[in-house]
């Protein structure tokens, strides 16, 4: 795997949500790239901060743009291991990141079930990498629940 490269990113967002499946949260992980480096990490925080808004992407959107000093996160990838919710879809929007990588869908809560219009029109979607790891974790989880 080359280093830097998508698969090299959304693997680092796959640890973050590894280490969310361990504390007993969703397992779901983001990063925020920058130039090709990590600026923001993290993972679901909705059990342990009590807070129903702390999902990984709101966690790593609010830590990158401390990082950077803007709330404006131009120039920045966000790697995510699951489709993003219509509020993280929100917050995508009025951060104007230019490009979001989502490995599995989410079929039942994503934001494509509302369209590509709720991102910024200036941020461009790939979606499907890793898809067997990011929806493997996912099914996992919960299968351990039942």
């Amino acid at each position: 795997m080359e280093i830097f490269s998508d698969e090299y990113f959304m693997g680092k967002a796959l640890e973050q949500a590894q280490i969310a499946a361990e504390s007993g949260e969703i397992p779901v992980g983001a990063v925020i790239v920058c130039n090709k480096q990590i600026i923001a990490k993290s993972y679901n925080q909705t059990e342990m901060l009590n807070d129903v808004t702390a999902h990984a992407e709101m966690l790593a959107i609010t830590s990158a743009a401390n990082y950077l000093g803007s709330k404006y996160l131009h120039n920045c990838e966000l790697f995510v291991t699951l489709e993003p919710c219509p509020m993280c879809a929100g917050a995508i929007f009025w951060s104007q990141i230019n490009r979001l990588v989502y490995g599995a869908a989410d079929d039942k809560r994503g934001f494509m079930n509302y369209g590509k219009e709720m991102l910024h029109p200036k941020t461009s979607i790939a979606f499907g990498l890793k898809h067997e790891d990011c929806a493997h974790i996912i099914k996992d989880f919960f299968q351990s629940k039942r």
